[in-house]
């Protein structure tokens, strides 16, 4: 953050600015001047908070593609449908045996053991080939579809969180005042709340394990060297191998994730396999906290811009992403190479 203050010092003044005036948004009581412009402070409060946890989503989405596009450099065009995927196979084990937290763990090792899968047999003989693992994986990504509808066919699902879970919580942000100038607190589903806590815990793990640990250090050096760390008697394949089925089993939880708060319904694997994409370009390739800026920015621009440009509001995701490549290719928290 000093480095950038140094080299665009308006620029940071600007967001300094920003995040101010959007902080002062949230928590001051809103005066009826700015409602009639802006509209209820608690629409403004949902979509933001929709936002945040949407943009948790796609954090989850988005972690796992970016450990394999960013770090392993493999293009893997059907990440979304490994998300779809986890999301039905959530849903029947969360169905069968009513128990929402067993279909994290199952759904993790079966999408995890189908992600070793196309690493062994797919990926390990296209290494370098980015135009042949697009295409491949795109053909993957169709069978998996038409395999997915087959299966559940084209009605959508719901994944129903726990009793613990269910309803409201009040939050500590003042929404409106009564008349006799008692505060009116926001209140917000309870599930989405966990889950945004769950995907900042799970973030902050997997830096820690890219960062400061013996794992990470590994699959940053066999980024960077893979013929100098095999030379050294590390056998890069097999960490590779985890690597990538640790992604494709996030991909899985986050399906679960998605379908308790939203739907699960075809087309949704291409979808999340779009937001995954912007997500690493906005956010940079192999930066965790890159992807958790980039999915946050992202989620706040859908939801805000549902509420106040409808019409405009898919433009403003792509808008961002065109932003971003034409003053900082390599992500807002990417390195440069």
């Amino acid at each position: 953050m000093q480095s950038f203050y140094k080299r665009h010092p308006v620029w940071s003044v600007l967001l300094l600015l920003l995040i101010a005036g959007f902080v002062w948004l949230v928590v001051t009581p809103w005066s009826p001047g700015l409602e009639q412009v802006m509209g209820r402070k608690r629409i403004f409060l949902n979509a933001v908070l929709s936002g945040i946890t949407l943009g948790a989503l796609y954090f989850l989405v988005a972690s796992g593609f970016t450990l394999v596009f960013g770090l392993m450099r493999n293009v893997n065009l059907a990440h979304g449908s490994l998300y779809l995927l986890g999301g039905y196979l959530g849903y029947e084990v969360a169905s069968a045996t009513g128990m929402w937290l067993l279909a994290f763990p199952v759904v993790f090792v079966l999408v995890g053991a189908l992600g070793l899968l196309l690493q062994h047999q797919v990926f390990r003989r296209m290494e370098g080939e980015e135009l042949r693992q697009t295409l491949v994986t795109i053909g993957i990504s169709v069978v998996l579809a038409d395999i997915m509808l087959w299966a559940w066919g084209g009605q959508s699902y719901q994944v129903l969180s726990p009793d613990w879970l269910s309803g409201p919580m009040t939050l500590p942000i003042v929404s409106s005042l009564r008349s006799n100038g008692d505060p009116v607190y926001l209140t917000y589903p309870q599930v989405r709340i966990v889950i945004l806590i769950a995907a900042i815990i799970i973030g902050l793990a997997m830096w820690l394990v890219l960062n400061r640990s013996r794992l990470g250090m590994l699959i940053r050096a066999g980024v960077d060297d893979r013929e100098m760390l095999a030379a050294s008697g590390v056998r890069i394949q097999y960490v590779f191998l985890a690597v990538f089925a640790f992604g494709a089993g996030m991909a899985g939880m986050a399906g679960i994730v998605g379908g308790t708060f939203q739907s699960l319904t075809p087309g949704e694997d291409t979808r999340f396999l779009l937001a995954s994409l912007v997500v690493v370009i906005v956010g940079g390739m192999g930066s965790i906290p890159g992807a958790a800026l980039g999915a946050l920015i992202i989620g706040l621009a859908e939801q805000i811009g549902l509420v106040y440009a409808p019409t405009y509001s898919v433009v403003f995701t792509f808008l961002i992403m065109a932003v971003v490549l034409a003053f900082r290719p390599q992500g807002l928290l990417g390195a440069g190479r």
